[in-house]
């Protein structure tokens, strides 16, 4: 059943793609402009009411791309390199990662952020998320501990071997079969922390926000008000930057804080009114396994999350 879920899908996206170029081959051959609309999405909205209704799921209006304007010209000359690209990587259902993507024309596309915008102005336009387009990140991470299961006809057995690193499955809609006996999941997410602060732009991606989305994900910390529970040397502390600053006032402006996590409101006020952050790394002043035997295994137990 799910071999031929994702076959029909391809199918599918395969047929949009052919509609979307023939139409745009139709104008030029009778001498017209192709006009390409994309939706565009809000992220959020700065309505300081906690009754606040806004979606990002809904498109906020279209942006428009000709030929007839001269910045719109490489823009719609990469959109459809990339979507020549992904067309063959479904045909013949294989993946390719978004840097294999750039290096097919690195020229043309001059950096990557130029094809992670294409990928995203494909995705809106074909309704779907970047994994149907059989299109990866580098390195999706690694997953190990008591859970077993299925993927592409592939066995992973974290059980049997609860101390060996697994790689995740690149077609984690595929995967199932799974067994577990955890009683919770551990995600380590500090590199991509890392990377979210640095790309901005990954607000992009707010059109696949049912995808993105885990509402069961608890965030462990660490809050500005561990310093004083965990009692932190003040050497570990570091001024927060004019740019930490904007960032935590741009977050407190934001619809949903207080509606849905007042707890992030109140530990964002906490730290702009210290004027001081300072990194999970910090906690290893105690000992270097006290943030892995003591400090995550409170969290757990007493229920410390937001």
């Amino acid at each position: 059943m799910e071999g031929n879920r994702g076959s029909s899908q391809r199918c599918a996206l395969l047929r949009k793609i052919k509609e979307f170029t023939r139409a745009i081959v139709q104008d030029l051959s009778i001498g017209r402009s192709p006009i390409v609309l994309i939706d565009r999405f809000r992220v959020h909205c700065t309505n300081p009411q906690a009754n606040c209704c806004c979606s990002s799921v809904l498109p906020n209006g279209k942006e428009i791309l000709t030929l007839q304007r001269e910045n719109h010209v490489h823009r719609l000359d990469v959109l459809l390199r990339v979507l020549l690209i992904v067309q063959q990587l479904l045909q013949e259902n294989r993946h390719g990662s978004k840097r294999d993507i750039y290096y097919m024309h690195p020229s043309v596309f001059s950096e990557q952020s130029v094809v992670d915008r294409a990928i995203n102005d494909i995705c809106i336009l074909m309704q779907c998320s970047r994994h149907n387009l059989n299109v990866v990140s580098v390195g999706n991470g690694l997953v190990m501990g008591w859970i077993r299961f299925l993927e592409g006809g592939r066995k992973f057995d974290c059980i049997n071997r609860p101390n060996t690193a697994h790689p995740i499955p690149v077609q984690v809609e595929e995967v199932k079969d799974i067994v577990s006996v955890a009683d919770y999941i551990l995600v380590v997410e500090k590199e991509s922390g890392k990377r979210l602060s640095r790309y901005p732009h990954q607000k992009q991606m707010a059109y696949d926000a049912k995808q993105l989305r885990c509402p069961e994900v608890c965030w462990l910390g660490v809050f500005p008000s561990d310093s004083e529970k965990y009692c932190l040397p003040q050497q570990c502390f570091l001024p927060l930057t004019a740019e930490d600053k904007k960032k935590a006032e741009t977050m407190l402006n934001r619809c949903y804080l207080q509606r849905e996590v007042p707890r992030w409101r109140l530990e964002l006020e906490l730290m702009l009114q210290r004027g001081v952050k300072f990194e999970i790394e910090a906690l290893s002043v105690h000992s270097l396994s006290f943030l892995s035997k003591e400090y995550i295994t409170s969290k757990i137990q007493g229920g410390v999350h937001i």
